[in-house]
């Protein structure tokens, strides 16, 4: 079985360190086997928010289904003002459209989770957030939750990781969530 990930986030600048951060984590993720689909920065930002008067119905539906057909999630925030930015809160809504599902919100998928922040205080409350709303969405955080500390120079203008403690971090989160989406998605498959 080749787990199904799905990885979300980013923030609305091109190339920021949130989405290069979680595309280190879905290149492991992908490298222990797994078929990762990205929704990042550009895609949230263009998404209005959830269930307003500019919501249609269509808007995000691409998103949603994936995540219902995934295995396992990356999330990556950056901290905003001690927790997640809006943009990433409202892409997270959008998840209440699979509140019906016979597996709903998170249910039953390994969920890894990169927050990054220009300071430790900030990593690490964002970091609760995600782990409070993940586990709001039925959800199962992998052991390992990568706190980024941004600065100029933690990545190269190709996009690799220069940092060696962030990138273990971000390779670990992306090794998790595929160990973890293989054991949940066995676990669920009916004994022959």
């Amino acid at each position: 079985m080749t787990p199904r990930i799905v990885a979300i986030g980013g923030t609305v600048s091109i190339g920021s360190t949130t989405e290069l951060a979680l595309r280190t984590a879905m290149a492991s993720a992908a490298a222990h086997g797994a078929e990762v689909q990205l929704f990042d920065g550009a895609y949230l930002a263009a998404l209005p928010h959830y269930r307003s008067s500019a919501h249609a119905g269509a808007e995000g539906r691409e998103m949603v289904e994936a995540v219902r057909a995934a295995d396992g999630v990356l999330l990556a925030a950056p901290g905003y003002h001690g927790t997640i930015s809006g943009l990433v809160k409202n892409a997270l809504d959008y998840l209440e459209d699979l509140s019906k599902d016979t597996r709903p919100y998170l249910d039953g998928r390994a969920v890894g989770l990169i927050a990054t922040a220009y300071g430790d205080q900030a990593t690490m409350s964002t970091m609760q957030t995600l782990r409070s709303i993940v586990h709001a969405l039925r959800g199962w955080p992998t052991p390992m939750g990568a706190t980024i500390r941004t600065y100029p120079g933690l990545f190269s203008p190709d996009g690799e990781c220069l940092d060696d403690r962030a990138r273990m971090q971000l390779d670990m989160v992306g090794q998790q969530v595929v160990q973890g989406a293989t054991s949940l998605s066995a676990m669920a498959r009916p004994a022959a």
